[in-house]
């Protein structure tokens, strides 16, 4: 048994290691193709940096393309395994053999789980440190990028306002911070001041933003003859990685898991959009694994003259379930449920879907 362990594993490796060069191939090239103008719009650049400001970007980028392909180059790994061994009729001599056909798929469900596990370090390793870098567009640079930021709150509840964030020297512009407190047993934040300042720079040591001409104005009812008070750092976690990334609620799919729990806990702008994001999280892998399950029982067909049909049902049942997941990400954070936004339903209800189905299309496989 374990030379035919390792002999369908070997096929699907090889077929995991061609879909996944094609897919992602082919996601670089188009992306390439459409916006090449873009990468050319420094003139101040040469050849050489423009060449290397394109591998930067797409080799950064690739740990975002393998983790919105992952499930699919799964499913394509599959169908070339198994097809190249229907194809040559193995499939009906293992059978011959007295081998059940569920004994054989084992070796591709236990590789599917060792790329699930891949999958999910990228999610919640690789890809939040630098997810200041991969919201970058393709003509941005470095050495010159300026953000502006508005109402970014931290843990304190402070709410950061600029025209101007200068990412190379981490340094915000003229900034406007509104500091606020709120009582434990509530959810309302009160206004206590704002801090005014020529520029802020953070310290990742103190973690503070080190401020220069910084003033305090105390908001009270009662006026002090100076509400002006001169103030020379804030304390916030909210560093400059962050700035970013908390720019635009989309990007929040770029945080890990941790830092989606750590950002609740400070009432950002867009509050279902992250609940959304945190179940998603949990569930993605799940959905992954279960488009594998829906395909494999159709791919043992035994019949090289009914692969092609068996192929074209696999993909569309997997494509319906990556398709359904798309549209649940969407409607997660905007559509009411119930008078609510009801994230967790969309999260789950691909997996309520397709998961019987895929049990149902294994107990009736024929081994």
């Amino acid at each position: 048994m374990r030379t035919l362990d390792k002999y369908v594993a070997k096929n699907f490796l090889t077929g995991y290691l061609i879909s996944f060069s094609v897919l992602m191939g082919l996601r670089i090239m188009i992306d390439v193709f459409v916006n090449l103008d873009e990468f050319t719009e420094n003139a101040q650049l040469t050849t050489i940096e423009m060449l290397r400001n394109i591998a930067v970007y797409y080799g950064r980028s690739s740990f975002l393309y393998f983790r919105d392909f992952a499930g699919m180059i799964t499913v394509v790994a599959a169908v070339f395994s198994l097809g190249k061994m229907t194809k040559h009729n193995e499939l009906t001599a293992i059978m011959a053999s007295g081998v059940s056909l569920k004994r054989v798929i084992a070796p591709i469900l236990f590789l599917s789980l060792v790329f699930t596990g891949i999958h999910v370090i990228d999610e919640e390793i690789i890809i939040p440190p630098m997810a200041d870098k991969l919201v970058r567009s393709h003509d941005e640079i470095g050495e010159t990028l300026v953000y502006d930021l508005w109402f970014l709150s931290d843990s304190y509840g402070n709410l950061f306002c600029s025209q101007e964030y200068q990412v190379k020297d981490e340094t915000i512009i003229s900034p406007s911070i509104i500091t606020r407190t709120r009582k434990e047993d509530s959810l309302l934040w009160d206004v206590t001041g704002v801090i005014k300042a020529d520029s802020a720079k953070y310290d990742h040591d103190k973690k503070v933003w080190i401020l220069q001409n910084g003033m305090y104005l105390k908001i009270s009812r009662y006026l002090e003859d100076k509400p002006y008070q001169p103030v020379h750092e804030c304390t916030s976690d909210l560093t400059p990685k962050d700035i970013p990334v908390r720019r635009k609620s989309a990007h929040m799919d770029l945080l890990s898991s941790y830092d989606l729990m750590r950002l609740a806990r400070q009432n950002p702008k867009d509050l279902a959009r992250l609940y959304a994001q945190k179940n998603f999280r949990f569930t993605d892998p799940i959905i992954n694994f279960i488009m594998l399950m829906i395909s494999l029982p159709l791919l043992v067909c035994r019949d090289p003259k009914s692969l092609k049909s068996a192929v074209f049902i696999s993909f569309g049942l997997t494509s319906l379930c990556y398709v359904l997941t798309f549209i649940s990400k969407i409607f997660a954070s905007d559509v009411l449920i119930a008078g609510s936004v009801r994230p967790e339903i969309w999260a789950w209800l691909p997996i309520v879907i397709f998961a019987p189905l895929a049990i149902i299309e294994l107990d009736s496989m024929k081994t």
